[in-house]
């Protein structure tokens, strides 16, 4: 086997495997400090009624995900500076989302953020993002177009709104994904391996972040699997649609995004479609609940059917977007 390959496999499957190691062995930490703080889950009672018996599930273990995510990009970037921009990118998302979570589970204020908190904070680390991709590592906005080699879209002063707005976006879908037992986490896998083996294909030096990612995930599938013994909470779900974004951004693919991340889109538009269905009848519904995976549990399907049909989905859209690199 050649050198070059060996040391591409290498880049990957190393910070893989750190974070895969630490995310694991740091639940058995974190899992028991969260029921000491009584960080729990509050179920909504209009939900699915499988889904009142995780009342008091301890929440935030999104925690493990970053801790295991940042060591193994810490290492691997010595070697390879441009996963900090990703890093950053999750790091800064999944911080938002803690201390949403920190003052909702443990605080006990049921609003925790104020909205306008949320979108202030968002659009400020999106700005950190883009000078540090921009100015420090001078990777251009204009983005590849799929399935038209060679060609490129740049919405010149509007590439930073733009780049705000797909980010907004993206954290919400990975946000509102969240919802059944080890959804989030298979359907982000197989996203991440998507833009690892793109950034291997392209020679970008971002593999490592994908490898590190995933490794972290399968980590936390250990105890967040159904059922689950932690769930991520918005310090998770936030931080991996920061992920999304930092390697989509890094790779000049947000335009990449609708596609592997479909299901991130179809949660989105599954609530959109609820409210005004719902404001424009006077009270009637569209879906049985939104988003749409509860919509599939209260026809009948179980948590695992779920999660399985949502990531075999996200995988053969992840399948038709390499066909799009080309």
């Amino acid at each position: 086997m050649r050198p070059a390959i060996i040391s591409t496999i290498s880049s990957i499957v190393v910070p893989m495997l750190i974070a895969f190691f630490v995310t694991w062995l740091s639940g058995r930490k974190i899992i028991p400090y969260l029921r000491r703080i009584k960080a729990g889950q509050t179920e909504r009672e209009d939900g699915p009624k499988t889904h009142l018996s995780k009342t008091g599930t301890p929440n935030m273990g999104g925690l493990m995900i970053l801790l295991g995510f940042t060591i193994a990009c810490l290492f691997a970037a010595v070697k390879t500076p441009h996963v900090l921009p990703v890093l950053f990118l999750t790091i800064g998302y999944g911080a938002v989302g803690f201390v949403d979570d920190y003052i909702k589970v443990v605080l006990k204020r049921s609003m925790g953020l104020r909205a306008w908190q949320k979108i202030v904070l968002q659009f400020v680390i999106g700005m950190i993002f883009a000078v540090q991709m921009r100015q420090i590592f001078r990777i251009s906005m204009a983005m590849k177009v799929p399935f038209a080699a060679g060609h490129y879209l740049h919405f010149g002063y509007y590439a930073i709104p733009f780049l705000l707005f797909v980010v907004l976006a993206t954290v919400n879908g990975t946000n509102l994904n969240d919802g059944v037992d080890g959804m989030s986490s298979c359907v982000t896998t197989s996203v991440a391996l998507f833009f690892t083996i793109t950034a291997v294909v392209v020679q970008s030096d971002i593999a490592p972040a994908g490898g590190a990612m995933i490794g972290a995930l399968l980590g936390f599938l250990i105890y967040n699997a159904h059922p689950a013994q932690v769930f991520m909470g918005d310090t998770g779900s936030l931080a991996l649609g920061g992920f999304v974004c930092g390697m989509a951004y890094m790779l000049q693919m947000p335009l990449f995004i609708p596609i592997a991340g479909f299901i991130y889109v179809l949660e989105v538009i599954s609530v959109i479609i609820q409210v005004g269905y719902f404001k424009a009848t006077h009270g009637k519904r569209f879906f049985r609940m939104a988003p749409i995976h509860h919509h599939f549990e209260l026809g009948g399907w179980s948590e695992v059917k779920v999660v399985a049909v949502f990531t075999i989905v996200t995988v053969l859209m992840c399948a038709v977007a390499l066909l799009g690199i080309w």
